[in-house]
């Protein structure tokens, strides 16, 4: 059996564990475009910010590749896919056959149009290491800034960066931060919390012309001058390759709960697929290392003969700024039971007697409480809310309960 992997991120190796855990010798072909070894995306601010260092921000060890027997073919794309043929085309002329495909294509940066756009100087995305390197070579002491996109890609950026320039400008149109994560009192808390590190924000506008070191502004008319610009407005699914090899495809791949799409013996997984949200109740976008992760274990798992279901998928954040952690999962619907304790925020969602979703900032030790409660669908008249609510502890469950849940989160660590 011969396995062929697009893609070297979350998605990619959960397919190379998910195949060996069933298929020991097969050979595993690995495609990616960057040259580099596995590295965790999230990560690329960190080593701006000095935390970590390119060894560090490995996915898997520096063996990964020969103790699973994977041949690597780095630093090469995928232009075309022959579904009928089960053959790929590479971007330096070579083809590569495959009897299982698994498409772990990711997403790219959306970069909208905008007037002057190609005389900007200084001008990146901020998705990869490459695009962390590039920026970084160009930042001094006395550079100025221009974020374009005040979600998690773009604040990320500013938090890897700022420590590095004289000041960060953020731009967004939409009226706060983290607008797809947060509801309106989480984001007043966190921008307030940003501004005080020295972030400048201008929300509630776009970017109509640039000019190669100046933007002005579509609403306010404002100019404003820039060394170097981000654009981090958001990310669009790769779904290019399988389209044209004819998948089936909405915003992102469909996939099915074996995470295989409409082709014969090609499966696809991460964010560049379309899979089922519990919470949500449809099948959406989940562009999140551990749902990438998963899908491609169960993908790998079924290349490999064997049956496996990923029915669990959840959207769900955990990320921090300077020390202040959010987390959040599920979708906000319902009543919002809201609850401020100084530093710390938190809003659960609950409709139908099951909490749906929840938005904590500040203090998330025991948020996968929360997280449980939303995947396990539980009635919330069976166990202590009331407790649950306010202090969230397994012992407001069942000990055959507690065993489960603590059971379900080792699997998902590993």
């Amino acid at each position: 059996m011969k396995y062929v992997i697009i893609g070297n991120s979350a998605g990619a190796i959960g397919c190379i564990e998910g195949i060996r855990r069933h298929d020991k010798a097969g050979h595993i072909v690995l495609i990616s475009a960057e040259p580099y070894h596995t590295y965790s995306r999230p990560l690329i601010s960190y080593l701006l910010l000095g935390a970590t260092d390119e060894q560090r921000m490995k996915y898997r060890p520096d063996d990964f590749y020969q103790q699973n027997g994977v041949e690597t073919i780095l630093g090469v794309a995928v232009s075309k896919i022959d579904a009928a043929k089960k053959q790929l085309k590479l971007s330096d002329g070579h083809t590569v056959k495959y009897d299982k495909l698994l498409a772990a294509t990711g997403s790219t940066p959306f970069v909208p149009p905008t007037k002057g756009l190609e005389k900007a100087a200084n001008a990146f995305t901020f998705m990869t290491l490459d695009d962390a390197k590039a920026l970084d070579a160009v930042l001094t002491p006395t550079s100025r800034v221009l974020v374009v996109g005040a979600g998690l890609i773009g604040l990320k950026c500013v938090e890897g960066i700022l420590h590095k320039v004289q000041s960060v400008t953020v731009v967004d149109l939409a009226d706060r931060v983290l607008s797809s994560i947060l509801n309106e009192k989480g984001a007043a808390i966190m921008q307030q919390y940003l501004a005080a590190k020295g972030v400048n924000f201008i929300m509630g506008d776009c970017v109509a012309e640039f000019g190669k070191n100046t933007a002005r502004l579509q609403n306010s008319g404002q100019k404003l001058e820039f060394d170097a610009l981000v654009m981090a407005v958001g990310v669009r699914p790769n779904t290019q390759l399988l389209a044209d090899a004819g998948a089936e495809t909405d915003r992102g791949v469909l996939v099915d709960e074996h995470c295989q799409t409409s082709l014969p013996d090609v499966y696809a997984a991460g964010d560049c697929t379309q899979g089922y949200d519990m919470a949500a109740g449809e099948k959406r976008i989940l562009a999140l290392l551990p749902n990438a992760y998963l899908q491609g274990e169960c993908a790998g798992a079924n290349m490999a003969g064997a049956e496996k279901e990923f029915t669990t998928g959840l959207a769900m954040n955990s990320i921090g700024f300077w020390g202040r952690h959010i987390m959040t999962a599920g979708v906000y619907e319902g009543k919002a039971l809201e609850e401020t304790d100084g530093d710390n925020y938190k809003c659960l969602f609950v409709k139908d007697n099951r909490l749906v979703g929840f938005i904590i900032i500040g203090d998330v030790a025991r948020a996968g409480i929360y997280t449980a409660l939303i995947r396990e669908q539980k009635p919330l008249d069976e166990v202590d809310f009331e407790l649950i609510k306010t202090h969230p502890q397994l012992m407001a469950f069942s000990r055959r309960e507690r065993a489960q849940m603590l059971a379900g989160a080792k699997e998902e660590e590993a």
